[in-house]
C-alpha cells in the first residue's frame, strides 16, 4: 500500500480567492449550480454556501467585527472532505461502494452506489450530498485519478497562497507542526491543529485554525455512528422489555376481567327465583 496522502490547508495564509473550487468543478466537470444563474447568498462573498453532490470544495468568509466595524478580522477557509481514518461513511454504506484507497482516502464509487443516502447522514462534516444529475452520493476524491498517474490534486495545483498542500499525512504534519510553532512565536497563540489523531483517528484533510472549531462550521467532536450502538441497542432492549411487560400485564388484566366476569354470571344464575315458586309455597 502506498504511504498515506492528504491536504494540509493553513487557513492564516487563505486569501479566499477561489480558485480551489474552480479547479475542482473544472477538472472533476462538474456543473455549476443553477446553471450558473446562482443567486447572491448575502453572507459576505460566500455564494457557494456549502460543499454538495455538484461543489466538492467551498470557501467559507467568517467576517467577526465589532459594532461599528472599527475592529475586525476576517478568517477564511478552504473546505473539503477530510477523508478520515475512522470514515462513519464508509462505516454505514450497504454496498461497498464507498472504499479506502491505496493511499487511505475515501472514494465513493458512483457506479456502485444505490443513491440511500446512509452516507450523508452518517458524516458528521456534512461533507456528502447526492449529484441531482447522477443521483449517486458524491464528495471530493482527492483527484484519485491524477493521484494514480503521480499528480497533484487540482485545488492544490491552483492554489496560490499554497494554504492547499499536498503530500504525504508524516510529511504534512511536520510541517503544520512547524508553522504552529512559527505563529505562537509572532505572538499568534491561537494557531493550533485541528484534525489529530484524537478526531477520528486523524483526518487527512486537517486545518491550522486560530479560532474555535465551530467558528469554521466544524464540530468539536465529531462522533462515528458506531458509538451509538451500545446506548441504542441499549434502549432498544429497555423498550422491548417494557413492551413485554405491558403486554403480559394486559394479559393478566384480560384474564383477571374475564374470570371476574364468569363469576359474576355465577352468582346471577344462582340469585335468580325458582319459577313458579312462591305459589307453591301459598
Amino acid at each position: 500500500m502506498a504511504e498515506p496522502m492528504g491536504f494540509f490547508t493553513d487557513t492564516t495564509v487563505c486569501i479566499g480567492c477561489k480558485a480551489c473550487e474552480v479547479a475542482c468543478k473544472e477538472w472533476n466537470q462538474l456543473p455549476a449550480e443553477s446553471g450558473g444563474a446562482n443567486t447572491l447568498s448575502g453572507e459576505s462573498y460566500d455564494n457557494t454556501r456549502r460543499l454538495s453532490g455538484t461543489t466538492w470544495r467551498h470557501v467559507r468568509f467568517i467576517e467577526q467585527f465589532n459594532e461599528d466595524r472599527s475592529q475586525g478580522r476576517w478568517l477564511m477557509m478552504s473546505d473539503v472532505c477530510k477523508h478520515c481514518v475512522q470514515a462513519g461513511c464508509l462505516e454505514v454504506c450497504p454496498t461497498g461502494a464507498i472504499i479506502r484507497t491505496e493511499f487511505d482516502t475515501v472514494v465513493i464509487q458512483a457506479d456502485v452506489c444505490n443513491g440511500c443516502r446512509a452516507c450523508i447522514s452518517a458524516c458528521p462534516f456534512g461533507v456528502i450530498d447526492i449529484n441531482p444529475i447522477t443521483g449517486t452520493a458524491m464528495k471530493c476524491t482527492l483527484c484519485y485519478d491524477r493521484m494514480q498517474a503521480g499528480m497533484i490534486p487540482a485545488c492544490a495545483q491552483a492554489c496560490p497562497t499554497q494554504s492547499i498542500q499536498f503530500g504525504p499525512i508524516s510529511e504534512l504534519r511536520q510541517r503544520a507542526e512547524k508553522r504552529v510553532r512559527q505563529l505562537h512565536e509572532a505572538g499568534q497563540t491561537d494557531a493550533y491543529i485541528y484534525g489529530d489523531e484524537s478526531i477520528l483517528g486523524g483526518l487527512n484533510s486537517f486545518y491550522l485554525l486560530v479560532d474555535e472549531p465551530e467558528v469554521y462550521g466544524l464540530p468539536s467532536n465529531p462522533q462515528l455512528p458506531s458509538r451509538n450502538l451500545v446506548p441504542s441497542a441499549t434502549l432498544s432492549a429497555a423498550g422491548a422489555a417494557a413492551m413485554g411487560l405491558l403486554g403480559l400485564v394486559s394479559l393478566r388484566k384480560r384474564r383477571m376481567d374475564r374470570l371476574a366476569a364468569e363469576r359474576r354470571a355465577e352468582r346471577e344464575e344462582s340469585a335468580e327465583p325458582v319459577e313458579g315458586g312462591e305459589e307453591g309455597d301459598a
